[in-house]
């Protein structure tokens, strides 16, 4: 690739705004170590009563009833009465696809084979599920979602191409690049006067696949 010819803006595969706006205020939710663990204790036990979660990530039973009120209002949890009980499952399908990346990612840093399965569900160590709520909190913003998303669909591209598609200024672009690329979600080399970045590896990108996804089954419900 010449460093002296600029490549031709590619086509950006944006999703409509309000619904990236509603992924990304359903991922500023998850991006929380208490939540993440009460996502992941549903995405393993299935649909679960407040006490039953409450002992399974060993918090205070109103604190989890109050993160699942806010997970509920979000669309990330749906609940359903029996009797006098009320029970909660997940009813997001990125929330559950990101724990498949998660353990594969912990099955790869830990050599356990058994997280590397498709299929495979067990709960993960909490300061490892912390690492990941932290890093989630990271992208969760929607201009380096906007960024990512183009990232997945298009390749490496330059700083021009990424503002062509995504209609995001130029000194914001750069901005988030920076900060991305500091926080290891994209790469970069030096192609002449270009400098073209690339998405990594990682929940970040996985987060990005299960966005459009659900979005393709459920169309008719934005």
């Amino acid at each position: 690739m010449s460093g002296a010819t600029l490549p031709e803006v590619k086509i950006n595969r944006q999703l409509p705004t309000p619904v990236m706006e509603r992924a990304v205020r359903g991922l500023t939710y998850i991006a929380h170590p208490l939540r993440l663990r009460i996502l992941e204790f549903l995405d393993v036990n299935g649909m679960s009563s407040v006490s039953a979660i409450s002992r399974g990530v060993n918090a205070e039973q109103i604190i989890v009833s109050q993160s699942l009120r806010k997970m509920r209002e979000t669309n990330l949890v749906q609940t359903h009465r029996r009797g006098i009980f009320v029970y909660y499952e997940i009813c997001e399908e990125y929330p559950a696809s990101i724990f498949v990346c998660l353990r594969k990612l912990f099955g790869h840093m830990t050599d356990q084979l058994k997280f590397l399965r498709d299929g495979y569900k067990e709960i993960l160590p909490a300061d490892y599920t912390t690492m990941a709520a932290n890093r989630i909190k990271l992208f969760a913003n929607f201009d380096k979602i906007r960024i990512l998303e183009f990232l997945v669909y298009n390749g490496e591209s330059c700083v021009t191409e990424i503002v062509s598609g995504t209609g995001i200024p130029q000194i914001k672009v750069s901005q988030y690049l920076k900060k991305l690329s500091d926080d290891d979600f994209v790469k970069s080399r030096r192609d002449g006067r270009f400098v073209y970045y690339e998405i990594t590896a990682g929940v970040h990108k996985t987060t990005i696949g299960c966005i459009h996804k659900r979005y393709e089954k459920t169309k008719e419900n934005f």
